[in-house]
């Protein structure tokens, strides 16, 4: 193991970020640049090597995170690097973006703040590319078969490497501009900047993957006729259709779905835009949902200028510990303060939405809510608390309810649902329809972008045994599997 007493005689320290007032009057990455390397040997030496390490339960990829520990706490970077990509092909990407079940999973967070797990992965990858452990794998020789990968997120770009790697001739096909599905347009530059996804796919290209941009499959080509020319074929297509809020003033201008804000903000910094034609500047913005992608927008608005920032929330404000009901070692649900609301802004919690206030040229100017609460099992509203808050934009950052069908993809295959609105799949990630599999979050439904490599990964293993009759590919989640709770 690493260092037997680490963690007894070493504190947790995180990553450092800059001043809040400095770092949202630019887009670059909150974090001190260099801050980790420092501090993250000893970091990674209060990994207790545990009998059983249940870190690897809560991570669906099941990182070796024990090991890359220890060789991170002996500096053997490029051993650490290697341990590392066994089960991640993107950990540049979880380590600024997952959540980090792995890290309430930690056996030493029974009593104790937990490993910095996630601050020690992107540790590893980040001195990995700055030493050029990280290169192209090409495959020593191609199988004959071709394969259709529909979306570059993070399962689409996970499903592609490896069945590249495993000789098959791999085409990529992404609607946007550009590859990198959420990644790319969903993620703002504050939290991970934009150049960590085109090193990425500079290496697939490299391997030999091929990508397609500004290609819908459904609008662009006929599903049919792609299943057609492929020998089988990846959807990869996420689940994008957002959580709509029907309440009376809906239509009023400055009403937005978070996924019509955040891109535009991004294309900006990529230098197509000058300004965005959906601003925060000058304004009061109101941000209803409270999970990431509500922080996202809660950043954005920081940076653009926004005269107040308001995210509401309908469920209670979580506890700051565990519950008793969400013992270790599941995810439990926290208070979280991210970067982005470290920058400032209000909270709001047990609120609902009842209407939209608009002037005359149809603009909305305040939103109208009302404070909630459970009884018998159901929310209802707290008589007398009505109050009305000022919002010149509005961003509905809700989730997301399935796959896109407007676009003709799955009525084109001719693929079958499940009770959920996703498309089904059996345990080796096949449709319905012979030859077409799906990864991510188009089969399980909205997920976190660990649960969509993992995904890529082993749908690529059933893409591979179909092609060829046997697969030496990993499948580190079988399509029913879910997060560890209660």
């Amino acid at each position: 193991m690493a260092d037997p007493k680490g963690f007894l005689t070493t504190g947790r320290e995180v990553a450092q970020t800059r001043p809040a007032g400095e770092r949202v009057k630019d887009w670059n990455e909150v974090y001190v640049p260099g801050s980790l390397l420092p501090i993250i040997s000893k970091q990674a030496g209060r990994c207790m090597d545990c009998g059983i390490p249940f870190c690897h339960n809560g991570c669906p990829l099941g990182n070796l995170i024990p090991e890359w520990n220890d060789y991170a706490y002996r500096e053997d970077w490029s051993a650490a690097s290697e341990r590392l990509h066994a089960t991640n092909n993107f950990p540049e990407f979880t380590g600024r973006l997952c959540p980090a079940p792995c890290e309430s999973a930690c056996v030493l967070g029974i009593n104790q703040p937990a490993v910095t797990i996630k601050n020690v992965e992107v540790s590893i990858i980040d001195k990995a590319w700055d030493s050029g452990d990280v290169t192209p794998q090409p495959p020593e020789r191609l199988s004959g078969k071709t394969v259709a990968v529909i979306g570059s997120g993070p399962a689409g770009l996970a499903a592609a490497q490896q069945l590249t790697r495993a000789g098959h001739t791999v085409a990529v096909y992404e609607r946007a501009d550009r590859i990198g599905g959420l990644l790319r347009y969903g993620i703002p530059e504050f939290k991970m900047e934009k150049s960590h996804i085109n090193r990425r796919i500079e290496q697939m290209r490299a391997e030999g993957t091929k990508f397609r941009t500004e290609t819908e499959i459904g609008r662009d080509i006929d599903a049919a006729k792609l299943r057609r020319r492929y020998d089988a074929v990846v959807i990869a297509a996420g689940a994008t259709v957002s959580r709509d809020l029907p309440v009376p003033g809906r239509e009023l201008n400055g009403v937005h779905y978070a996924m019509e804000y955040l891109p535009l903000a991004n294309k900006v910094q990529e230098g197509d835009l000058t300004v965005s034609p959906i601003t925060a500047e000058g304004k009061h913005v109101v941000v209803i949902g409270g999970g990431d992608t509500g922080a996202d927008c809660v950043g954005t608005a920081h940076r653009q200028g926004a005269l107040s920032v308001t995210q509401l929330e309908i469920m209670p404000r979580p506890g700051e510990e565990r519950n008793t009901n969400q013992p270790w070692p599941t995810f439990p649900m926290l208070y979280k303060v991210t970067s982005a609301h470290e920058e400032g802004g209000e909270r709001v919690y047990s609120v609902s939405t009842t209407h939209f206030e608009g002037d005359e040229d149809g603009n909305v100017q305040a939103l109208h809510l009302v404070e909630v609460a459970f009884k018998d099992g159901k929310l209802e509203q707290k008589p007398g608390t009505e109050r009305v808050i000022p919002a010149q934009l509005v961003t509905l950052a809700m989730g997301f309810t399935g796959t896109d069908q407007a676009n003709g993809l799955v009525q084109q295959f001719g693929l079958e649902l499940d009770a959920r609105g996703n498309i089904a799949r059996d345990e080796d990630y096949a449709t319905n329809v012979g030859g077409v599999f799906v990864a991510g979050d188009a089969g399980r439904g909205q997920s976190l972008i660990v649960w969509a490599i993992a995904e890529g990964r082993s749908a690529a293993r059933g893409v591979d045994r179909f092609l060829t009759g046997a697969s030496a590919l990993p499948a580190p989640i079988r399509p029913t599997d879910r997060s560890l709770t209660v």
